[in-house]
């Protein structure tokens, strides 16, 4: 029952079912309603049949009526009593009277007393609008109710049509003339009947059907399933689950799978070169440190306190460069502080006292004489540090940093007349751990860090950095930053 097929078995099968029931009703709505509109109609012919013979003063001995049993027939008067019944007829519910009895003194040629004809609203010219004239049968459409009737002691339903009629004495009746409503109950009960035995049988179609198709629908999805089990018990991503050939959602999950296998294939193993690359760069600078404390344990005099000062200095920067890349990797959010790009350049150049070559400070005028952006400051005080710091490594004679708008944004430019990147290294540089082969030396390369960090933590204040080439032919690296609201 939890399965998606029995769900969607059963609902499919609660669905149909509800439209069959629902269709059924109105089927022997529609089919009752025509029934009885033929009822009617059959019932309005035989009782205009005997309403014209009473207007022609037919006595109600002569009265010609066909099939008595299937249109029984009663006539009353103007006050209702019963004048005739067709013969056989016991008894009668449904018309304006229930006797079967008629009144012996009544009969179609009795003729009027005095004062009759202002009674009962009937004169020779068929003045009164409401009553036929005489000799005619009326023209309105016939009154219609249900009732039963008890005919040679068999009881029935039937559909009564009461039409009046006015003899040529004046005398206005009403007959009350039947149709048999078997037919129409039988064919309704056939036809309920039918879609009762029906109705199990499509359902059980209906379900069978779906599942069948659910199933062989959901079948690429169970091998997605067991390959995704495989992979999770064997820990090996570079398997993919399979790709069923149609173009369907099943095989937009499974593309979309294998697209979330390979990123996080790529990021696991990004990370594991990361925890290598780390653990390298860890174990020089502690391996010399140790090496310079042994020397120094064993022979005090020989100690290079410059040097372990500087490995110290060096690990210390490298173990925050981790920890940063480490709040970065798992999603840190930078602040929304207001700050000014110009200011904080500045600031940083001022406190960089023993750089070899001084920095040129570059304010191109704004407009609006603001370089506001919206960021975490320490973030963006070590991108400007970093982009300084690989800038004076590489420089010959100039060190050049520019800061100007830029559309939507403020550009930080940072520039010296070095060897440049090479334009197939210019990607490659912003890598973790990635040193050019003139950089590779612990003195001069670092760990490959600085870059790296400066474009991580660029495009997480929804930035960009690039590098290009400088018109005093060494590197132009260019920040971006979106302006602040």
């Amino acid at each position: 029952m939890r399965s998606v097929r029995a769900r969607a078995a059963i609902g499919a099968t609660l669905v149909v079912a509800v439209a069959l029931v629902a269709a059924g009703l109105a089927v022997l709505s529609v089919l009752r309603t025509n029934l009885i509109d033929q009822a009617d109609l059959q019932a309005e012919v035989a009782a205009r049949e005997v309403a014209g013979q009473l207007a022609l003063d037919t006595a109600f001995a002569d009265l010609d009526l066909d099939d008595e049993e299937d249109h029984p027939v009663q006539v009353t008067d103007e006050e209702g009593r019963v004048v005739f019944v067709s013969q056989g007829l016991r008894a009668i519910s449904g018309t304006a009277s229930t006797g079967v009895s008629p009144v012996p003194s009544a009969s179609a040629g009795a003729t009027p007393s005095p004062g009759d004809d202002d009674d009962d609203g009937a004169d020779d010219d068929g003045g009164d609008s409401a009553r036929p004239a005489r000799g005619e049968v009326s023209s309105d459409d016939p009154d219609f109710s249900d009732g039963t009737a008890t005919v040679d002691g068999k009881r029935a339903d039937y559909r009564f049509a009461a039409v009046e009629a006015t003899t040529p004495a004046g005398l206005t009746l009403t007959v009350h003339a039947g149709a048999p409503l078997a037919a129409e109950q039988e064919a309704v009960n056939t036809v309920r009947g039918a879609m009762l035995t029906g109705l199990p049988l499509l359902l059980a179609v209906v379900a069978g059907v779906t599942w069948l198709v659910t199933r062989r629908a959901l079948r690429p999805v169970e091998g997605i399933r067991r390959e995704m089990a495989a992979i999770t018990a064997s820990e090996d991503l570079a398997r993919r689950v399979p790709e069923p050939g149609s173009r369907d959602e099943i095989a937009a999950l499974a593309r979309t799978t294998n697209e979330t296998l390979t990123v996080l294939e790529a990021s696991v193993d990004r990370q594991r070169r990361f925890v290598a690359d780390a653990s390298h760069e860890l174990r020089s600078p502690i391996a010399s440190l140790r090496t310079q404390l042994e020397v120094a344990e064993a022979h005090p005099e020989l100690l290079d306190l410059p040097g372990a000062v500087a490995d110290t200095v060096r690990l210390q920067v490298l173990a925050a460069d981790l920890l940063l890349l480490a709040r970065l990797d798992a999603g840190e959010k930078p602040g929304a502080a207001r700050l000014d790009a110009g200011a904080l350049v500045r600031e940083e150049v001022s406190q960089r006292t023993r750089d070899r070559i001084p920095v040129t400070v570059e304010m191109e005028a704004a407009e609006d004489a603001s370089y506001e952006v919206n960021g975490s400051r320490g973030q963006l005080v070590r991108v400007v540090g970093n982009l300084l710091d690989n800038a004076q490594r590489h420089a010959e004679s100039l060190v050049a940093v520019r800061v100007a708008a830029d559309g939507a944004g403020v550009r930080v430019e940072v520039r010296d007349d070095g060897a440049g990147v090479p334009e197939d290294e210019r990607e490659r540089i912003f890598e973790r751990f990635v040193r050019l082969d003139d950089a590779r030396s612990r003195d001069d390369g670092g760990a490959g860090l600085g870059l790296a960090i400066a474009r991580d933590v660029a495009t997480r204040h929804g930035g960009t950095l690039t590098v290009h080439r400088a018109a005093e032919g060494g590197a132009a690296f260019r920040l971006w930053l979106p302006r602040a609201a």
